[in-house]
């Protein structure tokens, strides 16, 4: 992969972000484990995805420790595990897909894998394989500087995660400091398909826009239409669904994946619309 990164171009995310609020809608962002159930059927989703209406797509990297995710998407990385994924190959088939996949993806990944591949390559490699941005859930905010610079200087956008839990004047200091959009985890605990949100999400949602002018995503717990609606009417911009498509993929019939999650996504993208 050769670097075609450039520090001074306008985040996809920024401008995804603005067209769909110009459009009168909120962003549909699905989460999709990379390898699972192995890299091809995720090439051939990642872009069933895009022709269904995602806006941007939320990409995990298989980890063996992966502390924010639930048991739904903790089977899906050991699955892709299983199947050979790598980090490597994830960014490798990122870059295959360079001319079909237009729209923003977002890497999900851990601290350790990003360390152990180095921050600069890694970043490098990312803006190569035409990403838009990272998460990185498990990075404290005291050492998100550095990765951000980095990640800034190679056109990339590192996102950061506000929580429930986190008190108004740190949350404060990460909505300024996220890069794309500020990353709302509308529950306390990890990943899952809840069947209700919390009411509180709504005066988060209000709190976090206070702050900044950043776009605020919902994720960890939206698991259907009514719960893209909902946070759709509380005001956030974007809606993130990950282990209710992750559990569409894993139940369905060998062959079918494509079809159901582009099936899910084309309900999930009507109630954000």
């Amino acid at each position: 992969m050769t670097n075609n990164s450039n520090p001074l171009k306008i985040s996809k995310i920024s401008d995804t972000f603005a067209k769909v609020k110009k459009e009168g809608r909120i962003a549909l962002m699905p989460f999709l484990m990379a390898g699972d159930p192995d890299l091809k059927t995720t090439k051939e989703i990642l872009v069933e995805l895009q022709r269904k209406g995602a806006d941007i797509i939320e990409l995990g990297v298989p980890y063996s420790d992966p502390l924010a995710d639930g048991p739904v998407i903790q089977l899906a990385a050991s699955r892709a595990l299983s199947s050979g994924t790598s980090i490597k190959l994830v960014l490798k088939m990122l870059f295959e897909l360079r001319s079909k996949l237009l729209i923003p993806v977002v890497l999900f990944t851990y601290s350790n894998p990003l360390l152990n591949y180095g921050m600069e390559n890694f970043c490098e490699d990312l803006s190569s394989a035409g990403a838009a941005g990272l998460v990185v859930p498990d990075l404290p905010l005291e050492e998100a500087d550095k990765l951000s610079d980095i990640a800034s200087a190679k056109g990339l956008d590192l996102v950061l995660l506000v929580a429930p839990t986190t008190p108004s004047e740190r949350m404060k200091r990460i909505s300024k400091r996220s890069n794309g959009f500020t990353y709302l985890v509308s529950v306390t605990g990890v990943t899952g398909v809840r069947s209700s949100l919390d009411n509180n999400v709504k005066s988060l949602i209000k709190e976090i826009k206070g702050f900044s002018s950043t776009p605020v995503a919902v994720g960890f717990g939206i698991s259907g239409a009514n719960q893209v609606q909902k946070v759709k009417d509380w005001g956030a911009d974007g809606a993130i669904v990950g282990s209710a498509l992750v559990e569409k993929i894993e139940n369905a019939d060998p062959g079918c994946e494509v079809k159901e999650a582009g099936l899910f996504c084309e309900q999930l993208r009507k109630a954000a619309s």
